[in-house]
């Protein structure tokens, strides 16, 4: 047979094309415990102003401005204390002169009152306390609105909906929340050599670590998947699952049968149901082989078979074109500089993902990083980015890396 000669393509362009066909998978209302972790299909909007109303930021005194002119330490001033209010209640009170109301954190300022005196500025004999400073007007008040005012837009769609945001959405009366949905994803493992995590080994096969790598990844976006198990180098059964899967899912996962080779078929899958190949090898190692295909409104990612550039070919390419699909309007895995702790001294045309462990400084390799590791796998939780080009890389220069496990991530691709 003749091999096919493939042009590689750079990373973010390929990233380009797949975001191109990501098609949103819709939307759907779900109470909001059941809303975290995942995509705001609509703007949250305050339905009210926050504050509500004037309130006390700390526990004191409310007293009006005005009767506090002149205080000194030579010339305290008295108050006397007509009320109580505390955090949900109203004063029906309204202060006259040198008048004040003990009040707590969060609650509603009387009647006449526009300052709040602190407990630790006073000096209290009985329902009496005297001041040695001047206040001005709103000093110590937390005034309505000034966190937000009625109708602003508080977090926009497409936003990760995690802890604080149901804070949020609570505060506004919001039971029910309108999200994006998610897609169902299949994932199909090919190759004679496997074998299933249970079953022995035997000479010559590999248990199919690349379907639950997937599946948790997919677990990690709250993603549902659907699994079509191993399957082994026969064409027509490999067509035959994958149409099957095509009916039941919105993007399909296939890991193996992408490289050039006499048992690696992929192309004829895609040529047979009719999807338009989107690219076919990427500038990067690990996962230049990396295959996006198109066809029928749904993507399907041929990943490679060794583990290392199956793990990034999922995040570089299927994690945003699925993020994309729910709404999300943060896409890309969260970067950062960082030094670089290990010498890279051989040239390497392709730009380099290697997988890393970063402390906040420092990135290292996480270990052995060929195509084929799983231990690197295992230890990171990054990956550095490390340019295509003519030269190495030194210990001690400031790389890119991109972050691992971040559950919100970033609008820009800057790779």
């Amino acid at each position: 047979m003749m091999v096919e000669i493939r042009k590689p393509i750079p990373v973010g362009e390929a990233v380009e094309r797949v975001l191109a066909h990501a098609v949103p998978a819709g939307t759907e209302t779900v109470p909001l415990e059941e809303s975290a972790g995942r995509i705001l299909a609509e703007p949250v909007t305050a339905s009210h102003p926050v504050p509500p109303f004037n309130r006390s930021p700390y526990d004191g005194f409310a007293v009006r401005s005005k009767d506090t002119e002149g205080a000194s330490g030579s010339n305290r001033i008295p108050f006397s204390v007509i009320d109580e209010i505390q955090a949900g209640s109203v004063s029906n009170q309204t202060l006259g002169e040198r008048q004040a109301a003990r009040i707590m954190t969060g609650a509603p300022l009387p009647d006449g009152a526009d300052a709040i005196v602190m407990f630790e500025q006073t000096v209290e004999d009985g329902d009496t306390f005297t001041i040695r400073k001047p206040f001005e007007p709103l000093e110590n008040v937390s005034l309505k609105g000034e966190d937000l005012a009625e109708g602003e837009e508080v977090v926009p769609a497409g936003s990760y909906i995690h802890a604080g945001t149901v804070a949020v959405l609570a505060t506004f009366g919001y039971a029910h929340v309108k999200i994006a949905r998610r897609p169902v994803v299949g994932i199909l493992a090919t190759g004679t050599e496997l074998v299933g995590v249970g079953e022995p080994l035997a000479p010559g096969k590999i248990r199919n670590s690349n379907g639950p790598m997937i599946a948790a990844q997919l677990r990690r976006m709250g993603i549902e998947c659907r699994t079509y198990g191993a399957q082994a180098d026969d064409l027509d059964a490999v067509i035959g699952t994958v149409e099957r899967a095509l009916t039941e899912t919105d993007a399909l996962i296939t890991t193996g049968g992408v490289s050039v080779g006499d048992f690696d078929y992929l192309p004829a899958v895609y040529e047979k149901i009719g999807a338009e190949v989107l690219f076919n090898k990427v500038a990067m190692r690990p996962g230049s082989v990396t295959t996006v295909a198109a066809g029928g409104g749904k993507l399907l990612f041929g990943l490679s078979g060794n583990p290392s550039s199956c793990f990034t070919g999922f995040e570089l390419f299927t994690r945003p074109a699925l993020l994309k699909m729910m709404g999300a309007d943060k896409l890309f895995l969260p970067h950062t500089k960082a030094v670089l702790g290990e010498d890279f001294t051989k040239p390497n045309p392709f730009t380099r993902f290697v997988r890393a462990v970063y402390d906040g400084n420092t990135a290292s390799p996480a270990g052995f990083n060929k195509s084929n590791a799983v231990s690197s796998i295992a230890r990171g939780n990054a990956m550095i980015v490390l340019p295509g080009g003519t030269r190495g890389f030194k210990k001690g220069d400031e790389v890119d890396v991109l972050l691992l496990g971040v559950e919100e991530g970033s609008t820009q691709w800057k790779l």
